[in-house]
């Protein structure tokens, strides 16, 4: 399956793994990357000395291309943006913020720039300042969310930009592949939506947390198996800061706080302090922020990287195959 994103980015497959603060460490990354796709760093608030020796461990893992996700907003940003120069990292995917101040050196050194964006307008925006490509994030994904759904927000980010765009949120199996991947295949992007949404490749978040390579905790990767369609919630919609993830006693105490006539800034980021380090490292399912999209229904087991990327793939081409060949369309 060849697309303009596995062209750009030199791998085998258009899967790019999510930067997911806590769980994307080296490891998962040079496995993904090993399995065809392009593995991620989150280097999330992690010190720049933290982040330079996940690459170095990434790159002794690994000879395809990795890259790193970092959070613009991040105290350690500047460090992070001058290591990954210096590492030689291929990929930057960037969130929570501009990159415009590191687009010169990033260039400069032949890094491929994708920030994260849940809009139109900003992905247009981080077309003007030299990105690459784009991956348009919808409101199903785990973490920090914004509010347009995948099927809503992909069209209008393709129709907007002429760089690639990816589409994340919702996406864990071959109808997600499939839904992001075949633009132009339909007459009506209206009325073929599912094959037709204008995307070239897919970034995944949950299935990855289930991957054997995952550091996240067992306890987090059952919950996530065992997770139903309405097992997801969006907490800190009143703080600005929303964020989707799992149910629990800790959601419950949270919206709780949000629903109250004046909301206590200072309780409610008390609960929230050290809560994703809970979930990934500890495995605390009262207290901890197990983040993850709303398709964790559809995720189903734990495996090895390889193993997930290869069945999303065969999945997808013969899904997409067969949607073409019902309308007269062939692959070879």
């Amino acid at each position: 399956m060849k697309t303009k994103l596995t062209e750009l980015l030199g791998i085998e497959y258009p899967v790019i793994q999510g930067g997911m603060a806590w769980v994307a460490d080296a490891k998962l990354a040079a496995a993904v990357s090993e399995a065809g796709g392009l593995g991620l760093i989150g280097a999330a608030n992690a010190p720049g000395e933290v982040v330079e020796n996940w690459i170095r461990e990434a790159k002794s893992l690994t000879k395809k291309p990795f890259g790193v996700n970092i959070m613009l907003m991040s105290p350690y940003a500047d460090d992070i943006a001058r290591i990954c120069v210096e590492q030689g990292v291929k990929v930057i995917t960037t969130g929570a913020g501009n990159p415009g101040k590191y687009m010169d050196m990033w260039k400069a050194a032949g890094i491929k720039v994708i920030p994260v964006v849940p809009s139109a307008a900003l992905a247009k925006r981080m077309e003007r300042a030299g990105a690459d490509a784009v991956i348009a994030e919808g409101t199903e994904s785990g973490g920090h969310i914004g509010e347009l759904t995948t099927m809503a927000l992909i069209p209008q980010v393709a129709d907007a930009v002429s760089i690639p765009v990816i589409a994340a949120g919702g996406i864990a199996d071959a109808r997600g592949v499939a839904a992001a991947i075949a633009p132009g295949i339909a007459d009506a992007r209206g009325v073929a939506a599912a094959i037709a949404l204008g995307a070239c490749g897919v970034q995944c978040g949950t299935i990855f947390v289930c991957a054997d390579e995952s550091p996240a905790h067992d306890n987090f990767k059952r919950m996530i198996v065992e997770a139903k369609d309405t097992d997801t919630v969006v907490t800190g919609r009143a703080s600005g800061a929303p964020v989707r993830c799992l149910k629990n006693k800790l959601t419950r105490s949270l919206l709780k706080l949000e629903h109250e006539e004046e909301l206590d800034r200072e309780a409610y980021e008390a609960r929230t302090v050290g809560s994703l380090r809970k979930a990934v490292v500890e495995g605390d399912e009262d207290n901890g922020t197990f983040m993850a999209g709303q398709i964790a229904g559809l995720v189903c087991q734990i495996a090895p990287a390889a193993v997930i990327i290869e069945k999303l793939m065969k999945d997808s081409e013969a899904l997409l195959k067969n949607l073409l060949q019902e309308r007269g369309v062939t692959i070879a």
